[in-house]
């Protein structure tokens, strides 16, 4: 046989591997040089990506019900909120699907940058912050707007905490779980002071997830969630605030008049299928239905059916997510990726759990869902984050390494 046609047996078997790597590990062959839409559209997590654009479209139809009622009451037109939730959506899918197309370093260098920038927007609240006559100074108002530094400060974090572990997990890197340590300690007493203890608790959540995965002994997490109830337990005696959402959830009976009694009652009267499109009555009661409860109007008005579809669509997007991430070998991407896919998950645990009084009251929107520009937003960004991490590299999974050694 020729040189010529030896080279051409080796090309022809290397074309001839491709399609079986791609039918066993479902990885796309990636051309140097392929434009970005088309390889984008190619290695990009369809499922997920749907399951998102579907998520927001159930919050403009839930919007459409629970939200002329607080328009009414304060003067402004009935879709006032609904049209501002669309536009704030709107921005938050262009966000989206912009981060989904970067790669896994200009991801870690934009959650840098905006980690930043939403850090030392935090710092200053108690300086410039308003809060709105809740309580808790969380936001910056600007008369027309307004933003809540934490929720552009968790994306940021959670890659920042997993680069981190990342650069520890390399021979002769820095302490980056310590390190990481440090920083989520400075992270939740901020929020602490606001006070936003949802949000300290997502934040150490998505920590702890993390440095799990990074392999951190069972023993010293057991002593982690020892330091949480012994830190929990002093913020109940010297938080009027934390005191009294605790107090109301241990609380064998519930006022029908509060936010929880209304909701409570509105899941109760939905049953499996609803009262109906439109008839729902917890919208006229709770000042937070399109937002904190907005779970509450979907089971009222669409009953379990409805709910059950909305927890199969975070479900979806998670699991997805998870496994997809199982397969990646680089230790930044899947740390990060599993940090922002499982903060994600929990925060719609928490919110769904707070109306079914399986927890205490934390004030958290349900992602894509719950009426908020900074919530849809930052929202966007971090599952743009998700879905770029999450990414088909044929060259990265860890299954194409095994692989090569079992045939040695």
């Amino acid at each position: 046989m020729s040189h010529r046609s030896a080279a051409n047996a080796g090309a022809e078997a290397n074309q001839a591997d491709f399609p079986m790597t791609e039918m066993v590990y479902g990885a796309p062959r990636v051309v140097t040089g392929d434009p970005v839409l088309p390889r984008w559209w190619r290695t990009i997590d369809k499922w997920s990506m749907c399951c998102i654009l579907a998520l927001f479209g159930i919050g403009l139809l839930l919007g459409l019900a629970s939200s002329p009622p607080l328009a009414a009451k304060n003067g402004l037109n009935p879709f006032y909120y609904v049209t501002r939730q669309a536009f704030f959506g709107g921005m938050a899918m262009i966000a989206m699907f912009g981060v989904s197309m970067m790669t896994p370093v200009m991801v870690r260098r934009l959650a840098v940058i905006g980690f930043a920038l939403a850090f030392l927007a935090l710092a200053l609240l108690p300086v410039f912050g308003t809060d709105f006559g809740k309580g808790a100074v969380r936001w910056y108002s600007f008369g027309f707007a307004s933003v809540q530094p934490s929720e552009f400060l968790k994306p940021g974090f959670v890659v920042m905490a997993a680069w981190l572990m990342a650069a520890g997990l390399s021979v002769g890197g820095p302490p980056g779980r310590f390190y990481s340590f440090v920083l989520t300690v400075v992270i939740v007493a901020f929020l602490a002071l606001q006070p936003d203890f949802g949000q300290a608790c997502l934040v150490l959540f998505s920590w702890g997830v993390m440095y799990f995965v990074a392999g951190a002994p069972m023993v010293l997490l057991a002593g982690l969630a020892g330091a949480v109830v012994a830190v929990g337990t002093f913020a109940y005696s010297a938080s009027e605030h934390f005191a009294r959402r605790i107090d109301g959830f241990l609380s064998p009976d519930v006022d029908p008049r509060t936010q929880l009694g209304y909701a409570t009652n509105a899941i109760r009267e939905g049953g499996f299928f609803g009262v109906g499109v439109g008839e729902g009555q917890v919208k006229w009661s709770l000042p937070d239905a399109h937002t904190d409860f907005i779970i509450a109007v979907a089971a009222e008005e669409y009953g379990l059916v409805c709910v059950m579809a909305i927890i199969a669509l975070y479900g979806v997007i998670v699991v997805r997510s998870l496994m997809r991430l199982m397969k990646e070998r680089d230790p930044f991407i899947r740390l990060a990726g599993t940090g922002l896919a499982c903060a994600f998950g929990v925060q719609a645990m928490i919110n769904m759990g707070v109306a079914v009084r399986l927890l205490p009251a934390k004030g958290m929107t349900l992602p894509f869902v719950s009426y908020g520009g900074s919530s849809l937003i930052a929202g966007g960004i971090a599952v743009g984050m998700l879905l770029a991490l999450t990414r088909t590299r044929p060259q990265g999974e860890i299954g194409d390494i095994l692989m090569r050694r079992v045939g040695r």
